[in-house]
């Protein structure tokens, strides 16, 4: 199986729960901290490439709820980019990257293809 690295945060109960189904279905998983050990510049542009900026804001989290009204309004002008990379914690979570695709959240349509 291929070996996928999944973004994340290490608290984070979601993360938890994916790393482990994951693991138990024998693929190699390499769980990355999106706060401490990502280059957050090189990868929310690519991710959002791949998934679009709408699946990667958390609009559930906390981070979300104490955003102003006009830092909210950036993620529907197309400029969720510099807000995520300064608030890792509005990233959704996890973030799965195969090699060739990325997949966010642990949906059971994510689970369905692992």
């Amino acid at each position: 199986m291929a070996s996928l690295t999944l973004y994340g945060l290490k608290n984070c109960d979601t993360c938890k729960k994916a790393m482990t189904a994951l693991t138990a279905d024998g693929h190699d998983v390499t769980m990355v901290d999106i706060r401490a050990e990502v280059d957050l510049k090189q990868k929310v542009p690519a991710w959002i490439g791949a998934v679009g900026a709408d699946a990667l804001v958390n609009k559930r989290s906390t981070t979300w709820r104490n955003l102003s009204t006009e830092e909210k309004s950036q993620v529907e002008q197309d400029q969720a980019e510099a807000l995520l990379i300064d608030n890792p914690t509005l990233i959704k979570r996890p973030v799965i990257e195969t090699g060739a695709d990325v997949y966010v959240g642990w949906t059971k349509d994510v689970q369905a293809v692992f």
